[in-house]
């Protein structure tokens, strides 16, 4: 079985080639594949690790280029079923040359939504290390909602250490408050939480980057909050109190932010899964998304363990 595992929704994303130019003027567009979850899953392989990805897609040709796209990233496949009622999930995005990208998704009732939770009773976690969740998943349905409570119900009856990133999509929530009110509580079964700055001024009304380590880090199963500072780095917190920052890396030119956080998650459950301390991995979580940042996809940045020995080299670091 495999180190990691995740859950969430495969998004095939059609990335118009033209710069700034609106996604309804745009003529030429080209295919890749995302989505937060599978992001960290390709990326934590890509560092060596096995991985496993429960979802669904659709029979169709956008479901068949997901499965050949996962698999040639030798992520798990064991549990992505295919559903042959509904559509995988896929977006439109704009290439910008500044500011964050307009995006146009076309998820609602996509196979990935009408994921059945009878689907994580045949879930083997046996060596599983490390799951990620994400706040997106239970967000597409009432029906995905019910799929990752049941997962994560049994993540923690067989206590595997579990990752939760906020990972806020207003537009795919009913109401802002149900969105606070969920995210909020299904944090509380998360070992370590992974907030951003901003994120926080949404769920608990701050900015202070320990004030939202505080207000996670009142939950029994909650260590760890690490609040994510952008450029400037990490904010780390745990539960005896023991506090401080690593700062992030300087980079010449931002490209496109999309990616960077789940590169930042990838990087601390990797060095984890490496027994590699704490602070080593917020280190490494902030070069991963550095690297990231300097790429228009939402993975491309990702390193493997060769590229990201020399990006520690040439920023004299010692992991």
């Amino acid at each position: 079985m495999s180190e990691f595992i995740t859950i969430g929704e495969p998004v095939l994303t059609f990335a118009s080639k033209e710069p700034d130019v609106s996604l309804t003027d745009a003529m030429e567009f080209h295919k890749l594949l995302g989505g937060a979850e599978l992001n960290v899953a390709i990326g934590v392989q890509r560092l060596g690790h096995s991985t496993e990805y429960i979802s669904q897609v659709g029979k169709e040709p956008f479901g068949d280029y997901t499965l050949k796209t996962i698999a040639a990233n030798n992520v798990g496949t064991n549990y992505i079923t295919v559903d042959n009622k509904h559509w995988t999930g896929h977006q439109l995005k704009q290439l910008v040359t500044k500011g964050d990208p307009k995006t146009y998704n076309y998820r609602t009732n996509s196979a990935a939504a009408n994921l059945s939770k009878e689907t994580i009773d045949k879930v083997n976690l046996d060596g599983v290390k490390i799951a990620h969740m994400s706040g997106i998943f239970p967000a597409i349905s009432k029906t995905a909602e019910e799929t990752f409570r049941t997962l994560l119900t049994r993540l923690v009856d067989n206590n595997i250490l579990i990752t939760f990133d906020p990972n806020l999509r207003p537009s795919l929530w009913e109401s802002q408050d149900k969105m606070i009110s969920t995210i909020n509580e299904l944090s509380g079964y998360a070992d370590i939480v992974l907030p951003g700055i901003n994120e926080g001024k949404i769920l608990m009304g701050s900015d202070d980057p320990e004030e939202i380590a505080d207000f996670y880090l009142k939950g029994d199963r909650t260590q760890t909050v690490i609040v994510k500072l952008g450029p400037k780095g990490a904010f780390v917190k745990n539960k005896d109190g023991e506090k401080y920052v690593v700062d992030g890396f300087k980079v010449d030119k931002v490209l496109d932010t999309v990616g960077a956080g789940d590169g930042f998650a990838l990087g601390v459950i990797t060095a984890l899964l490496e027994n590699k301390s704490l602070k080593s991995a917020v280190r490494r979580g902030n070069a991963v998304g550095a690297l990231q940042v300097q790429t228009y996809g939402d993975n491309d940045g990702y390193p493997t363990v060769s590229e990201l020995q020399k990006f520690y080299q040439n920023e004299e670091v010692n992991e």
